[in-house]
Formats: C-alpha cells, sequence, structure tokens
C-alpha cells in the first residue's frame, strides 16, 4: 500500500511540475476569440480543451451539466443552449483554422433523451426511446444526418443506431476494434463496444 501510495504522488508532483500546465491559461488568448468561446464555464472549458488537444493531450471531456429539466425545461434549456451553441461551435472553427479538425474527434453527447411531452411542472423526462449525438473531426463524414424520428418525437422510424453501434463507430475511427476486450485491474473482462457494429455511413471515405 505504501509503494502504491508513494506512486500516486509521484503522479502528481509530475503533473505539477509539467511543462504543458501553460495550456490552462487562457489569458494570452486573443479577446475576440475568448468572446466567440462565451463567458461561461463551458465556453472556457472547450478553450481550453483546443489547447490541451495542442499539446497533444490525446482525451479531453468538457461537461455542461442542468438537462435533467425535469422542471423548467424551456427557460433551462434557453440558457445552456446558449452556453453550448457558441462553444462548441467556435470549437470546431478554431480546429479547422488550426488544421486540428481532420485528426481529432469531437463528440457531444448527453446520456438519453427528453420525452417530447412536458410534464405538470413544464419540464420533461427521461426518455431513452430516442436520443441524438453530434460527432465531427477525424474520421467522421461530415454533412450528413443519420437517423429520424417521427413528427412527435416519439419513435425512431428510420435508421435506428443503438448505443454499442455509435461506441463502435467512435472506436473504429480511432484505429480501435469494436470487438476488442480489456481486464480490469479485478480481471473482469470488459468489451469495448458491447458487440455493437460500425455504421459504415457514418465513417468518411479515405
Amino acid at each position: 500500500m505504501i509503494t502504491g501510495r508513494h506512486a500516486v504522488y509521484a503522479k502528481a508532483m509530475r503533473l505539477m511540475q509539467s511543462p504543458h500546465l501553460s495550456a490552462f491559461d487562457v489569458s494570452g488568448e486573443p479577446a475576440a476569440l475568448k468572446t466567440a468561446y462565451g463567458d461561461s464555464d463551458f465556453g472556457r472549458g472547450c478553450l481550453t480543451a483546443r489547447r490541451l488537444i495542442e499539446t497533444g493531450v490525446k482525451f479531453v471531456e468538457v461537461v455542461l451539466d442542468g438537462w435533467d429539466t425535469h422542471q423548467n425545461n424551456f427557460e433551462r434549456v434557453k440558457d445552456l443552449s446558449a452556453q453550448l451553441d457558441p462553444a462548441m461551435g467556435t470549437l470546431l472553427h478554431d480546429l479547422t483554422q488550426r488544421k486540428l479538425l481532420s485528426r481529432t474527434l469531437v463528440v457531444c453527447v448527453g446520456d438519453f433523451g427528453r420525452t417530447p411531452t412536458i410534464n405538470a411542472n413544464e419540464g420533461r423526462d427521461h426518455f431513452p426511446q430516442a436520443s441524438f449525438a453530434v460527432l465531427a473531426g477525424g474520421g467522421i463524414r461530415g454533412g450528413i444526418v443519420h437517423g429520424e424520428t417521427n413528427a412527435e418525437g416519439s419513435a425512431v422510424v428510420r435508421d435506428p443506431m443503438a448505443v454499442p453501434a455509435l461506441f463502435a463507430t467512435l472506436s473504429t475511427v480511432l484505429g480501435i476494434a469494436p470487438d476488442a476486450e480489456v481486464v480490469a485491474p479485478s480481471g473482469r473482462p470488459i468489451s469495448v463496444t458491447d458487440h455493437g457494429v460500425a455504421v459504415p455511413e457514418l465513417i468518411a471515405a479515405t
């Protein structure tokens, strides 16, 4: 246990002394660019994500909480969208301008959809029957919409795509075999995609 604790401390010290820590300092970025990303934690997170990608960080996650809109859905989604739209749009444009998008996979996704009907609290509840994912960048065929719901948004009527298929598509463009299996430290085998099959229509031609 002592050896393991020393290893954790050593990793923490290497992180604290890393020459790449400057990636977290966005103060030197142009004011116009920071404004384009948006004056929000999410906007600053997306700007920092671009800087981390430039330094060679392989995986970056930026979280925008608050989409569990069981109450006051319309005002909350309006506020969240005002943070999401400019930040993600600017991130994609920024990556493109720096010739990074073609080798960077960008994924915008939640854990499930929301009910097409409004509840008594002017909110929308959990709805796993239909959801969305926005994919862009490295290996993804752009400019298309895959899948469709009925007019009410209550059921998928064209090109249904289960979560394993989404993961298989992402792993394929990342160069990871969808049928690969990894073993947790406890010895438990974990499937990368739970037998998912990639959707070829979403993968850019090489």
